[in-house]
This record gives structure tokens, sequence and C-alpha cells, in this order.
């Protein structure tokens, strides 16, 4: 069984948040999860869906701030498996091309 979830954490902060977003994206370097990292959060894939929990709770927690949102909306097939690349694979077949557009 594959688990996908789209990961966003961030600071509650003035100014650029990215320094803090980097520390939640590499507390994700100590779980075994597969990520691609996107300009909205991080999409993340884990064998189950307690790696996947504990991977995020480390993401939360990677970030100093005296306030953090974080959202987490996770996709739990569990009848089968199935990859995030899958998914996009499956939109472009439809569409006939890529699923980008306005480079």
């Amino acid at each position: 069984m594959t688990v996908v979830a789209l990961l966003s954490v961030a600071p509650v902060i003035e100014g650029s948040m990215s320094g803090e977003v980097a520390k939640a994206v590499d507390a994700l370097e100590a779980f075994d999860v597969r990520y691609e990292t996107n300009p909205m959060g991080t999409v993340i894939e884990a064998d189950d869906v307690g790696t996947l929990f504990t991977a995020a709770q480390a993401a939360h927690e990677a970030v100093d701030a005296d306030r953090v949102s974080t959202v987490l909306k996770i996709d739990d097939k569990r009848a089968e498996a199935g990859r995030a690349h899958e998914k996009v694979d499956a939109v472009e077949e439809h569409l006939g091309r890529p699923a980008r557009g306005g480079e």
C-alpha cells in the first residue's frame, strides 16, 4: 500500500519563510518516504500511514517559530497500491500532453 499526502508547513512570521520551510523539508530525510516539493507544499509518499504521520510531525516540529501552520491532506487508498506519479500520468493520458502550461 502507498499513502500519498500533501504537506504544507510554514511559520507564521513576517518576511521570507523559505529558511524555515527548508528545515521542514530536510526533516523528511530521516524517514523512509519519497517526496517532492512544489510552490504550494510537499507531496509525500510512504508505505504506511504511521510513517507518513511520523514524518509530517517531524517536519512540523523542525520549524523554529512561535507559531506554525501545518496542513496535511492524505489519500490512503487501501484497496490497491498507487504512486503519486501515476495520478499525474492518468491526467496526462486524458490530456494527451504533459500537465504543465504557461512556462
